[in-house]
């Protein structure tokens, strides 16, 4: 895809990201500190990939699309932090158009898989708990790469859409973007043509892969929660609490920080609070993620620390 070519009827040819702030003296601090949670994102999710990896106890579903969430969590985070501290450290704020295009499609394409992959860890977890001696069977190997690559086509076709379809607006000035990333709201307000499509093609997007996967994972958890209640050992239901904690917990914090960052659209100016919450889903959400699913779950938690130690499990 040449996103250079579908810009070229455009009078911008570059923006200007005024970042999260404009004073000199915090840049600095704000680089190290972002550099550090980039740091701690990349050796947390991919610390989480080497347990799974390499203990044998987590080769099951559950842990398959943990390690794809994982993945999904370096990328996302990948896309926005780098060009911010590149900005930090230098005089020049601008992004060209097709990178900023490039960034939106990713970011796009990342965050959309990150959706569904919600949606299918939650009926792993329903088909675990609710269907346990149909599991094996209903959740092999080959329903596990369908589900994990289809999750990956519907994100790619919508992140295509919102990019093409972006692609077709006019910016004649002005170019500056008051964020840290290119994100579709933002570019509404600069540009010079109607957004009518544009707007309608998100609240559709919304739609398919916000609200329904959402609405599946409460239908999931629910038939989870009523299964969970009628086991009789206290022991077996904290266990089974435990297991789906440490995904709820991830599911609202990706839907909350989702929700704030595109209910303002159509709103005259972005604000502070746009910065705000767009820190909150592309840094903290990726970072948080992996501590997540490490403190809260044994399992977890006892393959990192085996891998950490040298001491793995027996195949």
């Amino acid at each position: 895809m040449d996103l250079g070519a579908l810009g070229n009827d455009s009078l911008v040819t570059q923006f200007v990201l005024l970042g999260l702030t404009e004073t000199p003296a915090l840049q600095p601090i704000l680089f190290v500190v972002f550099l550090l949670a980039y740091v701690a994102t990349i050796g947390g999710n991919f610390s989480i990939l080497a347990a799974i990896f390499m203990e044998p106890k987590l080769h099951t579903p559950m842990y398959f699309f943990l390690g794809n969430l994982s993945l999904l969590d370096v990328g996302s985070i990948s896309v926005t932090v780098p060009a911010m501290l590149r900005h930090f450290i230098s005089n020049n704020k601008t992004i060209h158009y097709r990178a900023c295009l490039s960034q939106l499609f990713f970011f796009h394409l990342l965050a959309g898989t990150d959706c569904f992959l919600l949606t299918v860890m939650a009926y792993d977890r329903y088909l675990a708990i609710c269907q346990p001696l149909t599991y094996n069977t209903r959740m092999g190997w080959g329903m596990q790469k369908a589900l994990a690559g289809m999750s990956c086509v519907f994100s790619f076709t919508n992140a295509l859409t919102q990019t093409v379809a972006l692609s077709t607006l006019k910016f004649c000035g002005p170019n500056v973007i008051n964020h840290f990333y290119c994100d579709l709201p933002q570019l509404f307000q600069l540009s010079c043509s109607s957004t009518q499509l544009n707007e309608q093609l998100l609240f559709a997007a919304a739609a398919f892969m916000g609200v329904a996967p959402l609405v599946l994972i409460m239908v999931s958890y629910a038939h989870v929660v009523a299964a969970v209640l009628r086991i009789r050992s206290a022991e077996g239901r904290k266990k089974a609490f435990s297991t789906c904690g440490s995904h709820l917990t991830v599911v609202g914090i990706f839907y909350g920080t989702g929700v704030f960052s595109y209910m303002r659209l159509g709103s005259v100016e972005s604000s502070d609070k746009d910065k705000g919450i767009g820190i909150l889903n592309t840094v903290i959400s990726p970072m948080l993620n992996p501590l997540i699913y490490s403190l809260r779950n044994p399992d977890v938690k006892g393959a990192l620390r085996r891998v950490l130690t040298g001491k793995l499990s027996p195949k």
